[in-house]
């Protein structure tokens, strides 16, 4: 159920850039690792770094793609080569198969290529809303919506909005936020979540939103 207007979340997601830059808080792991633009790493690293830490994730992301830079190479890895280069992120083993079976399907049915459209990518092994969302705004530049756990606790947070998963704050706001914001919102607030907005014990002292943030759900901040 959306809460707020779409106007009011853009001006919260500006005010939160305004922060972001005044703390000089820096982004999160996908655009530090520098692979924004490419669409195949882009959708591995976004793999790797599900339940992973971003430190964890941009080293793994480095030491792969020195052994495997495109597709082709990729696919000719071993499922035990893929684990060796990508531990210790989080569930390596499950991820070097999801990262094989991708290959494969990457090269049987999309000619080699990474699907530029929604419904296509939802059909790769392991991929899901998230990941989609992210590989369209990130690896293609579209005005695409990522919602993760950030995204989803922060906006239920402010009362912008009350959801009960992820891909039901997606589906809430997909079709109202204007489409030059969509792009910005997931790494606007994965920086926000992970600096100041946090899971448990918020900074909510040291926050803009410390007078008109309702802190939905938090039960203690600092």
């Amino acid at each position: 159920m959306l809460l707020e207007s779409p106007d009011t979340i853009t001006d919260r997601l500006v005010r939160v850039e305004v922060m972001l830059l005044e703390r000089k808080i820096p982004a999160p792991g996908i655009e530090q690792l520098g692979v924004s633009g490419d669409p195949f790493r882009v959708l591995i690293s976004t793999i790797l770094s599900l339940r992973t830490r971003d430190r964890v994730m941009e080293e793994a992301s480095k030491r792969l793609f020195s052994m495997a830079p495109d597709l082709d190479r990729l696919a000719r890895l071993s499922e035990g080569q893929i684990q060796e280069a990508i531990y210790p992120v989080g569930f390596y083993r499950t991820k070097a198969r999801t990262i094989k079976q991708i290959a494969k399907s990457l090269l049987e049915k999309h000619n080699g290529l990474v699907p530029s459209r929604l419904p296509e990518l939802l059909s790769l092994p392991g991929v899901g809303l998230k990941t989609a969302n992210l590989v369209l705004s990130a690896g293609f530049g579209g005005a695409a919506l990522c919602v993760d756990i950030h995204v989803h606790r922060i906006l239920n947070r402010w009362g912008s909005l009350k959801t009960g998963s992820a891909d039901e704050t997606f589906r809430t706001l997909d079709g109202v936020l204007p489409p030059a914001i969509k792009s910005r919102v997931n790494p606007l607030l994965v920086s926000f979540g992970q600096a100041l907005c946090l899971p448990l014990s918020p900074r909510c002292s040291v926050c803009a939103f410390e007078k008109d943030c309702p802190k939905e759900g938090v039960l203690h901040r600092r």
